[in-house]
C-alpha cells in the first residue's frame, strides 16, 4: 500500500506544509467546500433545490432535495470531524457519480459545445471520486499510525 516519503526525498518549504497540522483540515475543506456550500443554498431556497430536482427527472422531486442536502451537509461534516471519514467519502462519492451521470450524461448528446462541456464536468465529478477515496485512505493511514 502507501509507505512513508523519504523525507530527504523533498524540499524543505513542501515536508513543513505537510508536516502543518493545519493542511489536512484545509485540504479536507477544499475537497468539500463546494458540496457543503450547495446544501446551505439548497436549504435557503427550497423551491429551488424542489425544481432542480424536478428539472433532471428525479421523483418525488422534494424527496431528493432532502437527500441531497442531508448527503451535502452530513457527508463533509464527517470528513471534517474526522470521524468515519470513509462514510463522509463514500456518500459523496456515490452521490457525486449519480449526479454526474444524471446531469453529465454526455454520451447521450449530440456533438458540439454542450456535449463537450457536459463530458468535461462528467470528468472532473470522476475525479473528485478519487479525491473522496485519497482522503479515505489517508484518513486509514492516520488512524492506524494512531
Amino acid at each position: 500500500m502507501l509507505r512513508p516519503l523519504d523525507p530527504s526525498q523533498e524540499p524543505r518549504f513542501v515536508d513543513a506544509i505537510l508536516e502543518w497540522r493545519p493542511t489536512w483540515f484545509l485540504a479536507r475543506l477544499a475537497l468539500v467546500g463546494a458540496y457543503l456550500l450547495g446544501g446551505v443554498v439548497k436549504a435557503s431556497d427550497w423551491n429551488a433545490a424542489v425544481a432542480e430536482q424536478a428539472h433532471f427527472g428525479m421523483h418525488p422531486p422534494a424527496l431528493w432535495a432532502a437527500l441531497t442536502i442531508a448527503v451535502e451537509f452530513i457527508g463533509p461534516i464527517l470528513i471534517l470531524w474526522g470521524r468515519l471519514v470513509w462514510l463522509g467519502a463514500g456518500m459523496l462519492g456515490v452521490f457525486t457519480l449519480l449526479a454526474a451521470v444524471t446531469a453529465n450524461a454526455f454520451w447521450a448528446m449530440p456533438a458540439g459545445q454542450d456535449r463537450f462541456m457536459a463530458t468535461n464536468a462528467f470528468f472532473e465529478h470522476i475525479g473528485l471520486i478519487g479525491g473522496f477515496v485519497l482522503a479515505a485512505l489517508v484518513a486509514e493511514l492516520e488512524r492506524r499510525r494512531a
